[in-house]
């Protein structure tokens, strides 16, 4: 299992947007249509892409974390215009990490336990 992923998926005008954030690494990623067209490192609270849609006209993604909810959200701009707020829990984030490495463990206590009888 590769590094959690958090991602909000959005349908704009027939153009899907995506933005990618690693919760391990600070990695972040955005697609337009399924082609990669920004990406950075962030390691902060909040971060800004800016991309250019298929019509020609600028957007802008907005990621950052809500400290009273404990929530991340993605603002999508066209324009200068609010078109979208998307919400995801943190909780949903470390509910994600912690399956990853019970079944690592389990993997590992399972290869051990087949070592033992064999």
């Amino acid at each position: 299992m590769g590094p959690q992923m958090v991602c909000f998926k959005y349908d704009l005008n027939q153009e899907n947007i995506e933005l990618q954030a690693s919760n391990w690494c600070g990695l972040e990623q955005a697609y337009v249509n399924g082609k990669r067209v920004s990406r950075k490192l962030n390691f902060g609270h909040n971060s800004e892409h800016q991309v250019v849609l298929k019509d020609g006209k600028p957007a802008r993604l907005h990621l950052f974390l809500d400290p009273a909810t404990e929530q991340l959200i993605c603002r999508i701009y066209k324009q200068n215009n609010l078109v979208a707020s998307l919400k995801q829990g943190k909780r949903e984030l470390y509910r994600s990490r912690l399956m990853s490495q019970q079944s690592i463990l389990a993997l590992g206590l399972l290869a051990v336990f087949l070592l033992m009888v064999s």
